[in-house]
């Protein structure tokens, strides 16, 4: 089943593009859907920062902490595999 998408030209500096046509090959996919997925990862990555910016803020004008050495452990969690939970806010 196909899905229906939009058309976008962009413009790629040379090295970026030659990476792009190289990946292609390697892979058997095309570039138009390299290119594709690549865009949408970017957007979800982006859209997540922003969020959790937005998070962090609200967070600050409600007056809420979260402990230095919680967010510290947190961090130094992730890509692990005992990655913890994001640490909780509390009241100042």
């Amino acid at each position: 089943m196909a899905v229906a998408g939009a058309t976008l030209t962009v413009q790629l500096g040379e090295v970026d593009k030659e990476r792009l046509e190289a990946l292609a090959e390697t892979t058997g996919r095309s570039e138009s859907l390299l290119a594709a997925e690549a865009v949408s990862e970017y957007l979800a990555l982006q859209e997540w920062q922003v969020s959790a910016i937005e998070a962090a803020i609200a967070s600050l004008d409600r007056e809420e902490e979260i402990a230095h050495a919680a967010m510290r452990d947190w961090i130094e969690s992730w890509d692990t595999d005992d990655e913890l939970d994001p640490p909780k806010p509390s009241r100042a």
